[in-house]
């Protein structure tokens, strides 16, 4: 078998983006702000083509989280060139997986969606508080074990001493990802699937999935669960320069009562985020999954505002 996760494969210099919002700027979108509220239109899609030698068989997990369905406009259903078969399934998460089998030759897999969205950077809750371990829900302790990618045996006693004396709940997750963000340096040329949260910490370089597996391995070291997400991230709100489009990963970590969204790469609230999957690490949620031979032969996403 041979897996393809979809997820920053082109090779481009990538720099540290300046962010549109400070510290100070921050405790201006907590969640108890409905005055700042609108609500923005988001136009999401892609155009992936593969060559493949052979009749392939492929998974998908491209479609919106059914989360965000009442706020779909303009549905995002796939759309094969040469027409495939296309069978909907949900895997074990819940994401909206799709199965089909690329027939020799070229396949462009592709859609073009609109949805509503708040307009709103991501929420700020610093009074979120971490749950004993055995006052969580049972639904979440599988986000506190190790993982393909997240081999928290190998960083535990990392975890604890690097952030043992930060602050419980909110202040603890941010300060993880305040040293993620400053301990790895992001570049595209630096992406490799077989990377792990260790050998992301030794290596110190990677793209956006390494910094979320080592954030997720520090949260479910110090005890905070901790799944990974997936999906479209573009600029909308920040300042030029742009990068190429792309699917991004962040994470969400249970607190209180309910899931909250990081983003190691970024560290900053962002707009515009939607999500595609979640599960323990990238293995749950590869955007394309092939099994055969094949080229990726063409590769774009867009995450932009709609203009009415």
């Amino acid at each position: 078998m041979l897996t393809a996760i979809v997820e920053e494969p082109r090779k481009v210099n990538a720099r540290r983006r300046t962010s549109a919002f400070t510290r100070v700027d921050q405790e201006r979108f907590v969640i108890d702000a409905p005055q700042t509220r609108r609500i923005m239109r988001i136009r999401v899609g892609y155009e992936l083509i593969y060559e493949c030698p052979q009749p392939t068989p492929m998974l998908l997990t491209l479609n919106t989280h059914y989360s965000r369905v009442a706020d779909i406009v303009t549905p995002d259903h796939i759309i094969t060139s040469p027409s495939v078969p296309i069978t909907p399934y949900r895997d074990e998460f819940g994401n909206w997986c799709s199965r089909i089998v690329a027939p020799t030759g070229q396949i462009r897999i592709s859609t073009d969606a609109v949805l509503n969205d708040s307009g709103l950077p991501d929420p700020i809750e610093p009074n979120a508080w971490q749950r004993p371990v055995q006052d969580l829900p049972n639904e979440t302790l599988v986000f506190l074990l190790g993982s393909r990618y997240c081999d928290t045996d190998r960083m535990t006693e990392i975890a604890w001493s690097l952030f043992d004396k930060a602050p419980s709940g909110w202040g603890r997750v941010q300060a993880i990802c305040d040293f993620v963000h400053n301990h790895i340096v992001f570049g595209y040329e630096h992406a490799r699937s077989t990377r792990t949260a260790s050998e992301a910490f030794q290596e110190r370089r990677g793209v956006c999935r390494d910094y979320t597996h080592l954030a997720i391995t520090f949260c479910r070291c110090m005890n905070i669960p901790a799944r990974y997400c997936t999906g479209y991230l573009g600029d909308i709100g920040m300042p030029p320069p742009y990068g190429p489009g792309d699917f991004a990963a962040w994470f969400e970590v249970f607190l209180g009562g309910r899931w909250h969204i990081f983003d190691a790469r970024n560290n900053v609230p962002r707009i515009g985020r939607v999500l595609i999957g979640r599960g323990r690490d990238a293995t749950d949620v590869p955007l394309s999954t092939t099994f055969g031979p094949n080229i990726l032969k063409s590769f774009k996403v867009w995450t932009d505002e709609a203009r009415s």
